[in-house]
């Protein structure tokens, strides 16, 4: 049965695309929506363009149906339909705990006749960035919440010392002491992999990438209480 992977770019996602091929589920398609005006993924303002330059590093092919706050659900559906031509049945996607996403998923794909998957449901997110980590993948941090996470996480790896660091910041949440002066929240407990929306990231390369992604330019942008990474210049390369 063949199937889109629903796509962000971010971390959870690509594992979760990762996690299905390793089952053996045919991924046939990439499945992301950009926003209309701006030609950016909602939440995280990586541009349309770095999303086609990962389907194009991975080999697998993308459908980006362009969507405002308005019609999101609307045109994710009209995606799914025209995928469905394609001999499309599953989709596959990364949500861990989060229940009201997850019964988002489940109600659009019962009305498409969709099947769902969710390679990640349930893991531990402690246990799902570790694993994220040791399976080659290499990503960055482009954006957070400014309150809970500052201007200095903003662009970091996705490695073994970001999820110390993270947990440090993390167990002194609710108390005086904090690793970080721009938390300003200090009281709420940060998920380590940012299923809360604390920080959003891109893959630039790992297991299922044929080619990586090589970012040469940034620069760190703060936009209405949150940090961005715009991500100016970049090129594929070889691995």
């Amino acid at each position: 049965m063949k199937a889109f992977s629903s796509w962000s770019g971010g971390k959870d996602s690509v594992f979760a695309c990762y996690k299905a091929l390793s089952q053996g589920i045919e991924v046939a398609c990439l499945l992301n929506a950009v926003n209309k005006r701006y030609g950016r993924v909602s939440f995280h303002g990586v541009r349309r363009e770095l999303i086609e330059l990962q389907a194009k590093a991975i080999g697998i092919p993308l459908y980006q149906p362009k969507v405002n706050r308005n019609n999101y659900e609307e045109k994710y559906k009209e995606a799914i339909r025209e995928l469905k031509t394609r001999g499309i049945r599953r989709g596959v996607f990364g949500d861990i705990f989060l229940a009201d996403g997850r019964r988002w998923v489940e109600d659009v794909c019962r009305k498409m006749k969709i099947k769902p998957t969710f390679p990640l449901w349930g893991i531990k997110t402690a246990t799902l960035i570790r694993n994220f980590v040791a399976a080659g993948f290499e990503a960055y941090v482009v954006s957070t919440q400014a309150n809970l996470l500052g201007k200095e996480w903003v662009g970091r790896r996705i490695d073994k010392t970001f999820i110390k660091d993270l947990k440090k910041l993390s167990r002194f949440a609710g108390s005086r002491k904090t690793l970080n002066h721009n938390n300003k929240e200090a009281g709420k407990k940060i998920d380590i992999c940012g299923e809360n929306g604390e920080f959003h990231t891109f893959v630039v390369d790992g297991p299922i990438f044929r080619k990586r992604i090589r970012l040469m330019k940034t620069r760190k942008v703060f936009i209405r209480g949150y940090w961005f990474l715009d991500i100016r210049k970049y090129a594929l390369a070889d691995k």
